[in-house]
């Protein structure tokens, strides 16, 4: 299970809020969910009051992936799901790996091997 995890770099309040979305997140989720997180509208610099620092920061203390993005103008849209998916296979096959030995050890059937003849009747 993943998330992307989106605030406003325009929107002090939206930033602010991020804190809670991530106490959601690892309350409400699967202990495996991987998370990153996004300051989104990377297009409108001009009009920025989160700066990068402060997002990239937050992400760390967090334990996410940070990336900044525009949905408006597409901009690292593609990357953030693409590695948001990466990460997720990554911990699914991390996964299979723990619980491969354990499956191993249960008693196996060759396909070779024939059942047991009943005996025939006839009618």
């Amino acid at each position: 299970m993943g998330f992307i995890l989106m605030y406003d770099i325009t929107n002090e309040e939206s930033f602010n809020a991020v804190q809670d979305w991530a106490t959601q997140i690892k309350t409400y989720s699967w202990d495996n969910a991987q998370v990153i997180m996004v300051g989104n509208k990377c297009d409108m610099d001009e009009e920025r009051v989160v700066p990068p620092e402060k997002g990239k920061h937050l992400a760390d203390q967090l334990g996410f992936e940070y990336y900044e993005a525009s949905a408006k103008e597409n901009i690292n849209v593609r990357q953030v799901f693409e590695r948001l998916v990466d990460i997720i296979c990554v911990k699914m096959s991390e996964r299979v790996d723990v619980e491969a030995p354990a499956a191993s050890s249960s008693k196996t059937t060759r396909l070779t091997d024939k059942p047991a003849q009943l005996p025939q009747k006839c009618c």
